[in-house]
């Protein structure tokens, strides 16, 4: 049990750091950081799920890069804050234009993953 708690707190904090990184790249009055660290980590997961459907990776390689990366890389949270602040700022249309093309290209990506774990059905 101990193992696996530090398996997820180090995929956490590389995880945490990497979104830090490139939580930077929100310009042009769009959170291009958060959209691209949610479709990127919805990727991650497809491909680390995959992989280990396969047999090629474990299930502590899964608590690494899933519940540890991933849960300190991906911004559910901040994508739902940014999204209210359109709607808050009454830009409705750029809300519900985020919030679909991230959803969908979010799963798009998990799907990719699967894909190139070769899992997709």
């Amino acid at each position: 049990m101990l193992y696996n708690i530090i398996l997820v707190a180090i995929g956490g904090a590389i995880g945490s750091v990497c979104r830090y990184l490139v939580s930077g790249m929100n310009v042009a009055s769009f959170p291009w950081g958060t959209f691209v660290v949610n479709v990127l980590g919805s990727l991650i997961i497809g491909l680390a799920v995959g992989l280990v459907n396969r047999g090629i990776a474990s299930p502590e390689m899964k608590l690494l890069l899933v519940t540890g990366f991933c849960g300190g890389f991906t911004t559910f949270s901040t994508f739902a804050n940014e999204s209210l602040g359109f709607v808050k700022t009454g830009d409705v249309l750029m809300a519900a234009l985020y919030a679909g093309v991230s959803v969908a290209i979010g799963i798009m990506a998990v799907w990719l993953g699967l894909l190139l774990s070769g899992t997709a059905k």
